[in-house]
């Protein structure tokens, strides 16, 4: 069964901003680094073809009791505007923040049963860093403000293993905000 994720994928735009930013401080795969989702000393960049905000992670399920399920709770509900903003680090991971208002509620719509982590809105960049590395990262990246979008859908996305990383792929989209009825 595969691995299933509801998501925001920010627009293009989006994507471009946090890479110029990136690019600046030796990461993004502006040709520095060796590119996209190359390693860069023991820091694995994250493509930013599977840059996403997660909203909920189902883990091995049933696409279509999982589809059904985000169709029932995604329906009319309200599109955020949102702003990467900021840095961080989990463990080995470094992120950059996502602000925006109704993103905590949106995630707390498509939240799973039993869910305890309490949501933490981020866009992973790398893997595999130091402390001390994701920490560097961190404070470069602490001034960072992308600009604001607003986010017309959700995912469900199916995360199968690959040989460099997870192979993501969408299996439904949802739209948000007005439908026009």
């Amino acid at each position: 069964m595969p691995r299933l994720f509801s998501a925001l994928i920010p627009p293009p735009e989006v994507v471009a901003s946090l890479r110029t930013e990136l690019g600046r401080l030796g990461l993004g795969g502006n040709g520095r680094d060796g590119g996209d989702g190359e390693e860069v000393g023991r820091l694995r960049e994250e493509p930013a073809s599977r840059w996403h905000i997660t909203l909920g992670f189902y883990g091995r399920d049933l696409t279509s009791s999982r589809t059904a399920w985000l169709r029932e709770r995604l329906t009319g509900a309200p599109a955020p505007t949102l702003r990467l903003a900021g840095a961080g680090a989990f463990s080995d991971v470094i992120w950059v923040g996502v602000f925006g208002s109704g993103l905590a509620e949106l995630a707390a719509a498509v939240r799973p049963d039993g869910e305890v982590r309490r949501f933490r809105a981020h866009l992973t960049i790398a893997r595999g860093a130091t402390v001390e590395r994701a920490r560097r990262f961190g404070e470069a990246l602490a001034g960072y403000r992308g600009p604001r979008w607003q986010a017309t859908e959700a995912v469900l996305v199916r995360s199968d293993p690959g040989e460099s990383g997870p192979v993501y792929s969408t299996v439904e989209r949802f739209p948000l905000g007005s439908t026009g009825s």
